[in-house]
């Protein structure tokens, strides 16, 4: 069956099976208006549709995992840092197949497999007790984590990892002047998703319960957002016969423009050797992963975090909203500033607002207010940097690559996080002094973004 071969990409910069052409079976170049907004919406798409395979959307379960299953919240944590550690480690892989195979497959393919986690961890819980009933204790246990490791390995890396990376390095192709203004947009979407995403998914597991609303999800992300992935997700906006930023199209392969055309197209752009050679990439990496490890303890605890300084789970889960909206008008300011201002300032101005966020989340029952405007400024920040910072420093070739290792480092990052407050936790009785330690990486990036070579927005 000649029109179901599987899709090989190539050379030519696209996918040579049937249901994978750029033109199949939607022609982007026939659009009304650029495709560019089209690929806007469908990277919000695929970046909400994450949710489930973030700290923000696993938060919500992480209780209710620790009843049925007999763990500890210390050695669900270290179920959660070994996935996270060993999904990290696979996505400079994922970037590669990104590059490889393109974005519309590697779109589909992580959807379809978070779908499949989630329905893997709603039944994971029987394994876990049966091997806690039947083994001896410290052998039960240690297999029970790493059953639950693996659901915690495929989550993180088709959700955070790859669904993410893949949606929001697709946009950054398709736009280049406009790159922080789009990204700007979809941080509105984005930024109110994820504050939603607590009480939504706590009001479901109300409504389903926590086994029938991973169910639930999982049938719902793969039958919808694999679907959407395949009809509206292209690579980039040559191999449809379009430019970025939806100037004049470019020539096709029957009548070439100035000597170019989509099939002789290629991108330009550093590898990734050249990449990980520039203090450059440390700098914006070492900024991304410090709120990665922050944020994704403090999600993770959240609850914990709020009981111990006197709150309700009701008052401490409300803080994710007014966040949002500090998170939105933020993100949405700090992509217009990206196509205008040079990075460093913008990584300075996160990283500080990130040390309030945090320092202020040590007294949460006093500094709540502060917190959330740390937190939801940084956050804000966060989304529309990450999609601007690495086209912005080299370029769209291999830009895959580059982005799965940055991304391995910021889902080890995220990896830590949970059991490094864990352990302050039970150890010492507080999470204070573990959110102390977290406020000193912020100056660090600071000081090393100073020092790199930064090019303007429109270099």
């Amino acid at each position: 069956m000649k029109g179901w071969d599987w899709p090989h990409w190539g050379h030519r910069g696209r996918a040579s099976g049937r249901i994978f052409r750029p033109d199949f079976p939607i022609d982007p170049k026939r659009w009304p208006f650029f495709y560019g907004w089209v690929i806007l919406a469908a990277s919000i798409l695929g970046v909400v549709a994450s949710i489930p395979g973030q700290t923000i959307g696993i938060s919500v379960f992480t209780d209710h995992l620790i009843r049925v299953t007999g763990l500890t919240r210390l050695e669900l944590s270290n179920a959660y840092l070994l996935g996270t550690l060993t999904s990290g480690l696979l996505l400079p892989f994922g970037g590669k197949v990104l590059d490889r195979r393109g974005a519309r497959l590697t779109f589909v393919a992580s959807a379809l497999g978070l779908a499949a986690t989630l329905g893997y961890l709603s039944v994971s819980d029987f394994g876990v007790r049966w091997l806690i009933r039947h083994l001896p204790a410290a052998a039960g246990t240690a297999i029970a984590i790493g059953l639950m490791g693996l659901g915690f390995v495929c989550l993180r890396f088709t959700g955070q990892g790859m669904l993410t990376m893949t949606s929001r390095t697709t946009l950054g192709k398709w736009f280049e002047r406009r790159r922080g203004q789009v990204s700007g947009l979809e941080s509105i979407f984005v930024s109110f998703g994820f504050a939603a995403a607590p009480l939504g998914l706590s009001a479901w597991i109300g409504v389903m319960g926590w086994r029938g609303a991973w169910i639930s999800l999982g049938m719902a992300i793969a039958l919808v957002v694999g679907l959407l992935g395949w009809l509206l997700v292209r690579d980039n906006p040559e191999v449809c016969g379009l430019r970025m930023d939806g100037d004049s199209p470019i020539a096709t392969d029957d009548q070439t423009e100035a000597g170019v055309s989509s099939e002789s197209f290629r991108p330009i752009g550093h590898t990734r050797r050249e990449a990980l050679a520039t203090l450059a990439f440390w700098a914006i990496s070492l900024a991304f992963a410090s709120q990665s490890l922050a944020i994704t303890g403090i999600t993770f605890h959240i609850v914990d975090i709020g009981a111990e300084a006197g709150l309700s789970e009701p008052q401490t889960v409300a803080i994710f909203l007014p966040m949002a909206i500090a998170a939105t008008a933020v993100g949405y300011g700090i992509g217009i500033a990206c196509d205008r201002t040079r990075m460093r300032y913008l990584i300075t101005f996160m990283m500080v607002f990130q040390t309030l966020g945090i320092f202020s989340m040590a007294h949460l029952a006093t500094l709540r207010w502060l917190a959330i405007l740390g937190l939801g400024t940084s956050g804000g920040c966060f989304g529309t940097l990450s999609t601007v910072a690495l086209p912005r420093f080299f370029g769209r070739a291999h830009l895959g690559a580059i982005a799965g290792f940055q991304m391995m480092l910021v889902v080890i990052a995220s990896a830590l996080g949970p059991s490094l407050l864990a352990a302050f936790r039970q150890y010492l009785g507080s999470y204070r002094l573990g959110l102390y330690l977290c406020c000193l990486l912020p100056p660090v990036v600071i000081t090393l973004m100073m020092m790199t070579d930064d090019p303007s927005a429109h270099q």
